[in-house]
């Protein structure tokens, strides 16, 4: 035993330093190789959008025993699997009927015009034709029904692409000769599909020997879970692989002999296989692991079909039993498939534990496993003749989630033909029907089309998933159905361009207090690492400076090469007010967040400051206030219009923009002990903010001229199902909740969307909720009522939304929505969806709801891992910048300003900064500056186009640019004008007393 296991130690590493040292590996492994500059947003990466080749054909495809029933109906003979689910399963007799597509033909017929294929992929029940297994008289109305299924296909010219073997063996094969263990059921195989060769063949051009054969003999004979049900053999398992393979090559051969030459058809085996991605693309073992596991399953039967007619080195290698092929079986078996079959479905990835992961990734990457094919067996045809997802058996029409994984399935393969130049010809979708789903049973379903098999009719109801699939069969492919052609114009002269922040942690103490400490120090001169100051000196020293502050001097380094106009940063409450009330004041803090003001002013950039910035993780309340219920005591709210009037007082001069609190809409994340803390902590967040917006309006504004609003989360929300009103519902609803919550009631009404209360009534009279959502007094509703001066929004992506009914007193299930993540999407490490032509459309929704507002975009950004060259974030910026100018240029949204998200990031958090936590700047900043600098997307390399800016007076735009000069010529000439008047003055005063002199004198001579 040591000694095997010694030996297959050698073999393993042997095969693996040849493979690295010559290259002898197939060259599949190529696959997993990674470019090192592999770009995130390359274009190749990406959903594409575009055509299949014209040629290409659709189709759709059923096995015999899943969807045919009546397997005891006009002389129907019993196969294995009839035998096993009486056996195996508790309810056996389930099968009897299943979609009971022998007796409803025309419905399948109806089901197939409908979605528009040209081909159907079906297969020959062998026992309904030949009821003991052996080729005899046929069953005469099994011949029948195939003849009238091939007819009715040819007639709605669809092809017929027939499979003789879709895994029910006639039962008395497996009885009498052991099933496929027995060499002796090649002959009768054979004998079989020559019968349908003559019986069918002038009418079929498409054929499939067996449909994968690796789960007939992995699970057949060694797991036990298909029938005939053996378990536990190895050697079993790979005698029925040896003898599936050989039963393939004689049938291939005499077709290829005996009928090809009249019938003109083509010939393969669907050979099924998962797919598997390296723990590290960069590791040789990794990588040589990928290729043992692919090779195991898909290669078992494809290398000596579509290779060199041997198996595997690896197979060989690692089990010595592993049957033999002599010289002449290998040329006999060597090339015996037209084209290259392929199956990726859920069988071929459960249950997991079955497969040989070698210690790696399962994956779904269609793409890269037809890449591998491609380098593996020399560039073959291939046809998809297999490939969909399953949903839960409860699920009826709205298979949604089906939906999407077909959109990704078709697209890799659509990636593959255009980037790789891998020659896939058809695709078949699968299945046609619900049916029978081996070890399932009825448990799932992987039907495009719904059957109520308790029903009498069984109708075929198309389900979202069919929908969609005949949209890509009409269109051939993919088309955009939200994006439009780029836009070449800029934003207003005066449009804002800022950068956020969160909460700057104010220094209480200037970092660089030398220049206002007169005593000289030295420091570790007794090496305790300690300063001492030297008795007796004194060192000149200045007044304090807002740049002694080093958190300052770097925030403004920063900003420097940002070359925005804008910066929006946070307050923090709880150190500006460490009670929570005005009994004590920091007013150090209330310094510093001045300087940082003050000293920003000098970069002419102007601050945007929040008043109240909390999270999820730090509710930023003082802690008295936390103490006593935060925002569900109303003592909060009062405690908040005097920081806001603080704030306003101390600062307000400096500051034009105001935000009084960042993103409430989020705050349920918080007081989610139930909706009704939920609600009643937004009630007061409402009532705090038109306060302080109150407050502003009537005692700063008149002399300060600033603006307040609040900033909400305005993540647009789309239906996940365009097919279903229940998700455009439930996406409206979404909206209602998260952004009409606040909006309504100060944009609007000012009170909460009547949608909201409805819904939340409508649920509570079914007893599904006990939420109550609070009612504003007719004085607070005048209170909040036009309480913004603009709308404020942060947008990061876009949510697909499903109606999904749910119970119980919670904010999150007062919505009965749930999201959907389209993995066809670009995303984020963080998994944000990049969609940019969201930020249009809420931009669009918003001007629609709530009239022709000024919109401040106020925060927008994606996470980034990479450090040095954060490419993701470029294409963020850029493609959601231009939907941003779509809807200002085409749309005629009032969009004052666009803050990117954001300054620097935080350790251990989502990379969401331009700079680092150590302030090292990212490439992102240079792509910003030009958008900044460009002031959009000009045609030419203008900065401004008048065309779409405001007309200024020249005088006007003279004023604002010279001021300095100006008021120097304004001291000059005032200093001339005094002069000039003094001088006038004492020459009157000299001329006064010339001319009295002159007179005295007359009068003295008179």
């Amino acid at each position: 035993m040591c000694g095997q296991r010694l030996e297959r130690f050698v073999a393993f590493w042997m095969l693996f330093l040849i493979r690295i040292v010559t290259g002898l590996a197939g060259e599949g492994s190529s696959v997993w190789k990674k470019d090192p500059h592999f770009s995130p947003v390359s274009e190749t990466q990406m959903f594409l959008y575009d055509t299949f080749p014209k040629e290409f054909l659709w189709g759709v495809g059923t096995g015999a025993f899943q969807v045919e029933g009546s397997w005891r109906k006009d002389g129907k003979g019993s196969s294995i699997w009839d035998h096993f689910i009486h056996s195996e399963f508790k309810d056996g007799d389930s099968t009897d009927a299943s979609s009971d597509s022998y007796t409803l033909l025309d419905k399948d017929m109806s089901a197939l015009d409908f979605l528009g294929v040209t081909f159907y992929q079906f297969s020959i029940s062998w026992s309904r034709l030949f009821p003991t297994g052996v080729v005899t008289a046929p069953n005469e109305k099994g011949l029948e029904y195939y003849n009238s299924l091939i007819d009715s296909l040819l007639y709605r010219n669809i092809d017929p692409v027939v499979t003789l073997y879709h895994w029910d063996l006639p039962l008395m094969l497996q009885e009498e000769y052991g099933g496929w263990k027995n060499e002796s059921v090649i002959d009768i195989f054979n004998d079989y599909a020559t019968f349908c060769f003559q019986t069918f063949g002038d009418r079929v051009k498409y054929w499939i020997t067996i449909h994968n054969p690796y789960l007939v003999a992995w699970h057949g004979y060694g797991t036990g879970i298909h029938a005939p049900g053996e378990r536990g053999k190895i050697t079993t398992v790979y005698s029925v692989g040896h003898n599936l393979i050989k039963a393939h090559a004689k049938v291939w051969h005499n077709y290829k002999n005996h009928f090809k030459p009249s019938q003109k058809g083509m010939m393969s085996i669907v050979l099924g296989s998962h797919w598997i991605e390296p723990n590290k693309s960069e590791d040789a073992l990794d990588i040589f692991k990928c290729q043992q596991s692919m090779e195991r399953v898909l290669g078992w039967f494809a290398k000596p079909i579509h290779g060199d007619g041997d198996y595997p080195e690896e197979l060989k290698n690692e089990f010595s039993f592993l049957p033999r092929f002599t010289e002449d079986e290998k040329n006999y078996i060597k090339g015996t498939a037209d084209f290259f079959a392929f199956s990726f479905g859920p069988n071929n990835f459960k249950p997991p534990n079955t497969l040989p992961k070698m210690g790696q990734n399962l994956s779904l990457n269609l793409r890269e496993v037809l890449n591998w094919i491609k380098r593996e067996y020399n560039s073959p045809q291939i046809l998809i003749a297999e490939n969909g997802w399953f949903t839960d058996s409860h699920v009826k029409t709205d298979d949604t989630t089906a939906i999407y994984m077909m959109k990704n399935f078709i697209n890799k393969v659509l990636q593959a033909i255009k980037y790789d130049n891998v020659d896939v010809f058809g695709y078949t979708a699968w299945s046609l029907l619900d049916g029978f789903e081996w070890q399932h049973a009825y448990n799932i379903r992987r039907g495009l089309f719904y059957v109520d098999f308790k029903s009498e009719e069984k109708e075929r109801i198309p389900k979202s998933s069919a929908l969609y699939y005949k949209q890509i069969i009409q269109e051939n492919g993919f088309f955009p159905r939200e994006a439009t052609p780029s836009l070449q114009a800029q934003f207003s002269c005066d449009f804002s361009w800022g950068i956020t922040e969160s909460v700057l942690k104010a220094e209480s103490v200037a970092s660089s207090p030398q220049f206002c400490d007169s005593s000289l120090y030295l420091w570790n001169i007794t090496g305790d690492g300690l300063l001492h100051k030297v008795k007796g000196v004194k060192l000149k020293t200045r007044p304090a400076q807002c740049t002694d502050f080093v958190s300052i001097r770097r925030q403004l380094d920063l900003l420097e090469k940002m070359k925005v106009t804008h910066y929006r940063f946070a307050l923090d409450w709880s150190l500006i007010l460490p009670n929570g009330d005005l009994s004590v004041v920091n007013k150090q803090v209330l310094r510093y967040y001045r300087c940082v003001i003050s000293e920003v002013l000098k970069l002419n950039i102007q601050s945007m400051v929040t008043l109240y910035y909390p999270t999820h993780a730090y509710l930023g309340l003082p802690g008295p206030l936390l103490q006593t219920g935060g925002w569900l005591n109303q003592s909060t709210v009062y405690a908040f219009q005097d920081y806001a009037a603080l704030c306003f007082r101390e600062l307000g001069d400096l500051v034009k923009l105001w935000i009084t609190i960042n993103e409430p809409n989020r705050l349920s994340d918080v007081y989610n002990r139930s909706s009704n803390d939920t609600y009643e902590a937004a009630h007061n967040l409402l009532i705090a903010h038109a306060m302080a917006w109150r407050i502003y309006d009537e005692q700063y504004r008149p002399f300060q001229y600033g603006k307040v609003s609040l900033s909400l989360h305005s993540d647009w929300a789309e239906p996940a199902n365009p097919y279903f009103e229940s998700h455009l519902k439930a996406a409206n609803r979404f909206l209602e909740f998260e952004i009409g919550w606040f909006a309504d009631p100060i944009f609007k009404t000012g009170d909460y969307p009547a949608t909201m209360r409805e819904y939340i009534g409508f649920k509570n009279r079914k007893g599904l909720s006990y939420s109550l959502l609070p009612s504003f007094t007719s004085e607070e509703k005048q209170l909040i009522k036009g309480a913004a001066d603009f709308y404020a929004l942060n947008h990061f992506t876009t949510r697909f939304v499903i109606h999904e009914p749910q119970n119980g007193s919670q904010y999150e299930f007062d919505r009965d929505i749930q999201f959907l993540q389209d993995i066809t999407c670009l995303n984020s490490p963080s998994r944000l969806a990049v969609v940019p032509w969201g930020v249009r459309k809420v931009l669009r929704w918003i001007k629609r709801t709530y009239g022709d507002i000024d919109i401040y975009i106020t925060a927008n950004g994606i996470d980034d891992q990479s450090l040095d060259n954060d490419e993701l974030r470029n294409y963020y910026l850029g493609n959601y910048i231009q939907e941003v100018l779509k809807a200002y240029y085409i749309d005629k949204v009032k969009i004052k300003g666009y803050y990117a998200f954001k300054l620097t990031e935080e350790k251990s958090k989502p990379r969401f900064g331009f700079f680092t936590s150590d302030s090292k700047g990212k490439p992102s900043i240079k792509f910003y500056n030009n958008l900044i600098s460009n002031n959009g997307f000009p045609a030419d390399s203008s900065a401004c186009d008048p065309s779409t800016q405001e007309k200024q007076c020249s005088f006007c735009l003279f004023i604002s640019q010279k001021k300095p000069l100006i008021f120097f010529a304004c001291c000059l000439f005032s200093t001339l004008v005094l002069l000039l008047s003094i001088i006038v003055f004492h020459k009157r005063k000299r001329r006064k007393r010339f001319k009295a002199k002159s007179i005295q004198c007359i009068c003295v001579s008179l």
